[in-house]
């Protein structure tokens, strides 16, 4: 039976596998985030794991190995933090709804892992905030490394990357200490970022947030969406690039047409943008 689920970003619906949009037609290049299952790990497939240390709770992340993957290989890892729940967007806020790995690589080349909060208690993931922020970066160190082992991670050409509570994670949890910075070779954001004041939050204020980005020791950050204006001021800190998204542009969204702008969608529908976006990836693997 098909799966039916209503997306509410942007008025777009995935049904039977395709996205109708505001706009018009879908093409026929769109891309379907595949769902995720409890079935064993192989390419192009995307499935749900429990980590040793969790075993019998609810707290797991997504693994996906991509469609040319073969046992023996090397490839490069996308790690992935969600957005919050947040009903106008259609975030979720959970693992098994991560979209922004799978549209930056279009499902080939990369192994994508999308990364849990532990909630407080650490017997289930948090959709909302950090959860139990020290067991949320523990569970990362420990799985990283442990994934690339098992599946062919080039453990030299790890990336981070996040939409909303994710981009701001990709810091604050990403960089929140010099072991787990030291696992990532670079880092991709879509709208907001540590630092951002107005989205308070423990060790929030920008000066604890200009600490953990010297953790990058000038490594590349491709930065996408809103809220980080103020890192054009500390250019120093990374190799920053900027991409400006029109996301209304991509969508063909009606002119007037209220329809929420914060999505980890955008990179489903072909456009320069996502060009800019895999091109910048491809020249820092």
């Amino acid at each position: 039976m098909n799966t039916y689920r209503l997306l509410l970003t942007f008025g777009l619906v995935l049904l039977a596998g395709h996205f109708v949009h505001a706009g018009g037609q879908p093409t026929a290049n769109d891309l379907v985030t595949p769902e995720m299952t409890t079935e064993a790990p192989a390419a192009g497939r995307r499935v749900r794991q429990v980590a040793p240390e969790y075993a019998g709770t609810q707290v797991y992340h997504a693994l996906y190995l991509p469609e040319d993957w073969q046992p023996g290989g090397q490839y490069s890892v996308i790690v992935e933090y969600t957005g919050n729940k947040f009903v106008p967007s259609g975030s979720t806020g959970e693992v098994k709804d991560a979209n922004l790995g799978y549209g930056l690589t279009g499902g080939t080349g990369f192994i994508w892992v999308t990364m849990p909060y532990i909630d407080q208690g650490g017997q289930q993931n948090a959709v909302t905030w950090w959860g139990d922020r020290q067991a949320t970066i523990d569970y990362c160190k420990t799985n990283v490394p442990r994934i690339c082992r098992q599946y062919g991670g080039n453990i030299d050409s790890v990336f981070i990357c996040g939409f909303s509570r994710g981009a701001i994670g990709a810091s604050y949890i990403g960089l929140a200490d010099e072991e787990i910075a030291a696992l990532w070779k670079g880092m991709f954001t879509h709208d907001h970022f540590d630092g951002q004041k107005a989205w308070p939050y423990p060790g929030s204020d920008r000066s604890a947030a200009l600490v953990r980005l010297s953790r990058l020791k000038g490594r590349p950050v491709l930065v996408s969406g809103v809220g980080s204006e103020f890192l054009r001021e500390h250019l120093e800190l990374a190799d920053f690039s900027f991409l400006t998204v029109p996301v209304s542009e991509i969508f063909s969204i009606p002119e007037g047409k209220v329809i929420h702008p914060h999505t980890d969608l955008w990179m489903h529908r072909d456009s320069e943008y996502r060009d800019q976006a895999r091109q910048w990836l491809r020249d820092h693997q």
